[in-house]
């Protein structure tokens, strides 16, 4: 038997006019009872930004075992050398129904309430990420734990995306869709832009 997905998702991105590639790179990963979930802004755009995205994704790839902070600090070795990046990850973990964020630069995530309803008198969850760059300046890393519910869900959005890109969502959109949307009405067009959202399962459906 196969386990229930944890996870649905999408991703939308488009690369700087003008530039034939993105320095804005996603990884989408299943790992035994967890997925890893991260996106990566390799600093500017164009080439250079492109190849350090592409080594810190080859890094989460190898060592999606481990957890978010040993994760980045991984990405900031293979990341020495190059122009650098800011990343954020998240692992969501089925046994535990928790998602573990952390992020170093300004890869925005929020994390939304699937009932609509508010915890902790919100129904929106903020990452708080670390100034820094990933291969050059890493700060301290403090992962956060939240709990979560099958329908919450998660976007990650660089900085090719307006801020306030989560007003006027629908809750019953997709995640491709949502990405789509949120790409299509929030994009600056003056940066590599990505938006990936992913809503968690919880293996809903299934008898436990």
């Amino acid at each position: 038997m196969t386990a229930p997905r944890l996870i649905e998702w999408g991703v939308a991105t488009l690369a700087l006019p003008g530039e034939t590639q993105s320095g804005d790179r996603h990884l989408v990963k299943p790992v035994g009872s967890t997925v890893l979930v991260a996106v990566v802004d390799g600093l500017g755009h164009g080439a250079e930004a492109a190849t350090a995205a592409q080594a810190a994704v080859a890094a989460l790839e190898r060592h999606a075992t481990e957890s978010p902070v040993p994760l980045i600090q991984r990405c900031h070795r293979a990341l020495q050398g190059t122009r650098g990046a800011v990343m954020s990850v998240a692992v969501f973990a089925r046994p535990e129904r928790s998602m573990t964020w952390l992020g170093v630069g300004n890869v925005e995530g929020l994390l939304l309430y699937g009932d609509g309803a508010p915890r902790s008198g919100s129904t929106r969850a903020s990452l708080v990420t670390r100034g820094g760059i990933v291969g050059s300046e890493l700060p301290r890393l403090h992962p956060v734990v939240l709990p979560i519910a099958p329908g919450d869900t998660l976007i990650f959005a660089t900085d090719g995306i307006r801020e306030g890109f989560a007003e006027g969502l629908s809750h019953e959109a997709g995640p491709q869709q949502l990405a789509d949307q949120i790409l299509a009405r929030h994009g600056k067009g003056t940066d590599d832009a990505l938006v990936l959202v992913a809503r968690y399962l919880g293996g809903a459906g299934t008898r436990g």
